[in-house]
């Protein structure tokens, strides 16, 4: 008979073997890659199976189209669309948990995220609409404009969503793609996947571990300093059980009188953002967070940014900024605790 300690060991033994075991089997399964178009952007979803069905892959675009449905401003008769255009909605479960996430992030920040900025990106020519050629907006143009942004005008209680006044209206682009990526994520736990990394136009989420058993690797992009054409990644993120978005104005942007206007908004003002920062790439536990806080640190700057950061670390957010020093040059600042995921590219 085994004496008591024997028995100790033993069992300690087994369950290492099974853990290894696990290991090995969780990290000799396949990798699957899908990919497509979807919300005018391209994505990517790489996850670890036994066995792929091809329900998998028509369950992704099944998400896309119903998401779309409920938050896309292209297509007319979409649930954000009617709400626009009326003065109140009963929301699904897409919209009801943006607008809740976007109002959390805009009374957090004091504002500096607002999806009520909607009259503001179409008076600037970032809207649905675009016109060949941009132009700054007369200041009395932004001004009125501005009677209709602020988040406080919108009221959700329960399901019903309704203007305060009339004029309203919200743009969820700044924050429906992380929480695309999110629900795409949840879908994959739901079927018993644990490793998979999705990318929805940029925005990550990653779980568990990729196919060699390694952090899930993800390049930082960045303009060279001459021309703002992207350069080879000067950074690589090493991601398990984290979401990444970047918020950036070298993509989408018009340039009048020597100043160049990006996309980005300041809901305070009504101005384009023209300033020295180029991206804001966030880390959060979900996608959603990381896409609604990635459009509030880019406009507070730099040094407020990182404060904010390390100030409310309840959110579990680390940032990285790409700016243009005062020659020129890019550069970048970090929060102390993103260096943790970073290391420099080959």
């Amino acid at each position: 008979m085994l004496s008591g300690n024997c028995v100790l060991l033993l069992m300690r033994f087994l369950i290492f073997l099974c853990a290894i075991g696990c290991c090995l089997r969780s990290y000799a399964q396949q990798q699957v890659v899908c990919e497509g178009k979807a919300q005018g952007t391209y994505y990517i979803v790489k996850y670890l199976t036994d066995s792929d069905t091809s329900s998998r892959r028509k369950a992704f675009d099944s998400i896309f189209a119903v998401i779309d449905q409920s938050l896309s401003l292209y297509l007319p008769g979409s649930l954000i669309n009617r709400f626009n255009s009326g003065t109140a909605v009963v929301t699904d479960e897409h919209l009801h948990a943006v607008i809740t996430k976007a109002l959390s992030v805009s009374n957090w920040t004091g504002g500096a995220f607002d999806i009520t900025v909607k009259p503001l990106v179409d008076l600037w020519g970032f809207g649905v609409v675009r016109p060949a050629h941009p132009v700054v907006p007369p200041p009395d143009s932004i001004r009125a404009a501005m009677r209709h942004v602020g988040y406080q005008h919108l009221q959700l209680k329960g399901r019903q969503l309704r203007k305060r006044q009339p004029g309203v209206a919200i743009d969820c682009n700044g924050i429906a793609q992380g929480y695309t990526v999110d629900v795409i994520g949840r879908y994959l736990e739901a079927q018993g996947i644990r490793n998979y990394l999705v990318d929805v136009g940029g925005e990550l989420r990653a779980r568990g571990r990729n196919q060699k058993g390694l952090p899930w690797s993800v390049g930082i992009e960045r303009p060279s300093g001459e021309d703002d054409e992207v350069a080879p990644a000067t950074g690589i993120l090493r991601l398990n059980d984290k979401a990444v978005a970047t918020s950036g104005n070298y993509r989408r942007f018009f340039d009048q009188g020597g100043t160049r206007f990006a996309h980005t908004i300041d809901p305070h003002t009504g101005a384009a953002l023209h300033s020295n920062i180029v991206s804001v790439t966030v880390l959060a536990p979900d996608c959603i967070t990381a896409d609604g806080f990635d459009n509030a640190l880019i406009l507070m700057g730099v040094e407020k940014g990182i404060k904010f950061v390390q100030q409310h670390r309840e959110f579990g957010l680390e940032v990285y900024y790409i700016f243009k020093d005062e020659q020129g040059h890019i550069t970048e600042r970090y929060s102390p605790g993103f260096a943790t995921y970073l290391e420099a590219a080959e």
